[in-house]
């Protein structure tokens, strides 16, 4: 008598067939954002931009504010690698100061406008009627305000330096995040947890940093990502008009305002040429990885 083993097709005792394992949302968005080849453009022009502007100290020979008299005007060599400035600075060592403190403008400047445009929209969703009426009043004056005239009166108030440049672009950007984060946080609201969480006497902390935070994450990485090359512009501007980040602190905003002196445009093209072609590539990146971003948390990307 020959015995044979259970076919596993038809053996009563064999569990449910092995599926295909899902990804979670994490790995699906991820997934997505790798598939953009303009968003893995921008991370391999960022990463090593950034790797440079936080490391150069260690590596770089000389100071951004070192003055050289020897190497007044000179053009790019092998021991100045960008030329230097009129003074005899180099310029490779101002272009990478110049960029940590643009970056560090521009992330502090969208942080502080997150939370901003964050509270604002959430208090207005989950305030009330009379609450929201009263805040949303005061978010469309604000957006009814010219954006370049109320930064150059707000540059003039504050003054010029790190802190004032930084507070001055962060109270120009919050009250389109604020709109955005009010009108998802509306729909939210209705939702059963929320309304039990509410029936159960939840305050409105609770409700703003455990239910509301949560589900505006993809609003607040997008726009924080492409807020930052927008501040990127904006410190540039002020800077280039003499109200932001004043000498002889480095910034790709006053290394360009050396371009308006005709002599400099023409004669020295190395010390405006190098930061404005850093500050275009930069900004370019960043709104590329910012588009990929967005692709990524669409959820309506799930369906193609």
């Amino acid at each position: 008598m020959t015995i044979t083993a259970p076919d596993p097709a038809i053996d009563p005792t064999a569990g449910p067939p092995a599926g295909p394992q899902t990804k979670g949302p994490v790995r699906r968005a991820l997934d997505r954002f790798f598939e953009n080849r303009a968003a893995r453009v921008g991370l391999f022009i960022v990463v090593p931009i950034l790797l440079a502007v936080s490391t150069y100290p260690l590596w770089w020979p000389f100071s951004p504010n070192a003055i050289d008299l020897r190497a007044i005007n000179k053009g790019p060599s092998a021991i100045h690698w960008l030329g230097s400035d009129g003074v005899g600075r180099d310029v490779m060592a101002r272009l990478l100061q110049g960029g940590r403190i643009s970056l560090l403008v521009a992330v502090c400047s969208v942080a502080i406008s997150i939370v901003i445009g964050f509270l604002v929209g959430a208090v207005a969703s989950f305030g009330g009627r009379l609450v929201d009426g009263t805040v949303m009043r005061f978010v469309d004056l604000a957006m009814t305000l010219p954006p370049v005239i109320f930064l150059l009166v707000l540059a003039s108030i504050a003054g010029t330096g790190i802190a004032p440049t930084i507070l001055v672009i962060s109270l120009l950007s919050w009250p389109v995040l604020s709109r955005m984060v009010r009108a998802r946080l509306l729909e939210l609201r209705e939702r059963d947890f929320v309304v039990a969480a509410r029936g159960m006497g939840a305050g409105l902390p609770h409700l703003l940093f455990r239910h509301g935070l949560p589900n505006c994450i993809d609003i607040l990485v997008v726009y924080a990502t492409l807020q930052i090359a927008n501040a990127i512009l904006l410190e540039a501007g002020l800077s280039f008009l003499g109200l932001g980040i004043a000498p002889p602190e480095a910034s790709w905003g006053n290394m360009l305002n050396l371009a308006r002196s005709t002599v400099v445009l023409e004669q020295y093209p190395w010390q405006w040429m190098f930061p404005g072609a850093v500050l275009v590539l930069t900004v370019l990146a960043i709104n590329f990885i910012g588009d990929g971003l967005r692709d990524a948390f669409d959820p309506r990307s799930d369906l193609n």
